[in-house]
């Protein structure tokens, strides 16, 4: 069955990764990005437990199997667990134009039956082990998680690689999950938060890749085939684009065993098609969607930095000061604690390979949407146009560093962390030099950031109520009609 995956993107969470059945980055943004925003803290607070660098560097080993096959390894005895955590390439930006999620059906079905076990047998050698398998399509990775007890751990490998070397793709399953996948994309059409999401990336991605949904539409999912979904796995699923990353009590030359039984009969390369760079649409810019509900979502962002940007520290610190520190930040003092207009506000940075963003999101009643906008306005003015003080610096810097220890309690949380720094393209080191490299950020750093982020005002989507004068754009109020 597919998870939902944390980002995205992201972001999701992406939460977003949320998605009960396909990506919160797309149907579920605001889940996606806080749930996003958490995997980031959790990553970026990884120094913080590997703290001296001899320790850092005996935890997390850089393993090649005898077959060539590349993994980061922390073996860790404490608990008889493994957990796994891994990637390919390509990821939903691979779904043709017409038919936006491909890869979340795969995702959905490569559990559903493979080898010679059809799906109720293969499940039944899932749940009798407690072997935990799952897949997900995220905006520019297919991912995987695999999570076993140790004495189990030849069983589990063994129907990953016959779910990933010769899944059934049965009718009957792949008619099951597109009923299921179509129900959710219905209740989404009602769900202020999706709806919200689809626009933004519409609104910052238009025909690009990243601007279609990853879980699909109500028009594109009837017309995925079964050849769609093997096309999909054969393009997608091949070797140099794998990144893997293992946490948990096995050796290295038991672990490099599995990983070439497992891995080793899968394309050595992959055939992705090519996903161009785009930056996000420029702010400002704000649509109205009415919707019936109780309460009124405003969804808003814009272009952010990306991860191998050399100001990206510092915009995360920045953020965090702005939206991202919780209870501490300067959004939620000033929509909750001194307006009371809203119960929570946050904004994450999402990065991807080939774009990146800032989003936030809250909700609020629907007569006080417009004054919910204006205060998020003001607030994301004043911090580009002063930039934060120096007290709210070094404490944004001494949260980062020392806080979210427990986020990484477990081997599957650690392993995901892990593979997420691959995927980031960053050494296998950094977590020897993290803390470094947020204590080096200075006040000029981050004013600069905060100009680049927010200079240009907000992308601003508001789903509920209408008519609501004050928070629909100008735009949407037509002109008077003359009267003959």
């Amino acid at each position: 069955m597919a998870r939902q995956e944390p980002f995205g993107d992201r972001l999701s969470d992406q939460g977003h990764h949320c998605e009960a059945r396909g990506e919160a980055f797309v149907s579920n943004f605001g889940i996606f990005a806080r749930r996003f925003a958490l995997i980031v803290a959790a990553v970026l607070a990884l120094a913080p437990l590997l703290s001296t660098p001899s320790h850092a560097a005996a935890k997390i080993q850089h393993l090649i199997s005898p077959g060539g096959i590349e993994a980061w390894f922390v073996q860790d005895s404490t608990v008889p667990l493994i957990a796994m955590e891994y990637a390919f390439g390509g990821g939903a930006t691979q779904d043709p134009a017409d038919k936006a999620g491909v890869g979340n059906m795969v995702a959905d079905t490569l559990d559903e039956g493979s080898g010679d076990l059809d799906s109720n047998t293969f499940h039944e050698r899932l749940d009798r082990r407690a072997i935990e398998l799952s897949f997900s399509s995220a905006r520019d990775s297919f991912r995987g998680s695999l999570r076993m007890l140790k004495d189990n751990k030849d069983e589990a490998f063994d129907l990953l690689r016959m779910s990933l070397t010769s899944p059934h793709f049965d009718s009957a399953d792949v008619e099951r999950i597109r009923s299921q996948v179509i129900s959710n994309l219905k209740r989404d059409t009602t769900n202020p938060s999706a709806l919200a999401g689809r626009k933004f990336l519409e609104m910052a991605y238009g025909d690009h890749p990243y601007g279609r949904q990853a879980n699909g539409t109500l028009e594109s999912v009837p017309k995925i085939q079964i050849a769609d979904l093997k096309d999909y796995v054969r393009r997608v699923l091949a070797k140099d684009t794998l990144k893997i990353a293992v946490v948990g009590d096995i050796d290295p030359a038991s672990l490099g065993a599995l990983l070439d039984k497992t891995f080793g009969g899968l394309p050595a390369k992959a055939s992705l098609t090519p996903v161009p760079d785009i930056d996000a649409a420029k702010p400002p810019e704000r649509a109205f969607i009415p919707l019936d509900v109780p309460q009124t979502v405003v969804t808003f962002g814009g272009p952010g930095l990306m991860r191998h940007d050399p100001n990206f520290m510092a915009a995360y610190v920045v953020n965090h000061i702005l939206g991202g520190g919780g209870l501490s930040s300067r959004l939620y003092h000033e929509v909750r604690e001194k307006r009371g207009l809203a119960y929570s506000v946050y904004e994450s940075l999402l990065w991807m390979d080939h774009s990146a963003l800032f989003v936030g999101n809250t909700g609020t009643r629907a007569d006080r949407a417009g004054e919910t906008v204006d205060a998020i306005n003001k607030e994301i003015r004043k911090i580009a146009e002063d930039g934060p003080t120096q007290t709210e610096l070094d404490e944004a810097k001494s949260y980062l560093k020392g806080s979210q220890m427990l986020a990484l309690d477990t081997s599957s949380k650690l392993a995901s962390a892990l593979l997420q720094y691959q995927l980031d393209k960053l050494p296998i080191d950094y977590i020897e030099k993290r803390n470094a490299i947020v204590d080096a950020v200075t006040l000029d750093d981050v004013r600069k950031a905060a100009q680049r982020l927010w200079g240009q005002g907000l992308l601003t989507v508001i789903v509920g109520r209408a008519p609501q004068a004050a928070a629909q754009p100008a735009a949407a109020t037509p002109p008077p009609t003359a009267k003959n």
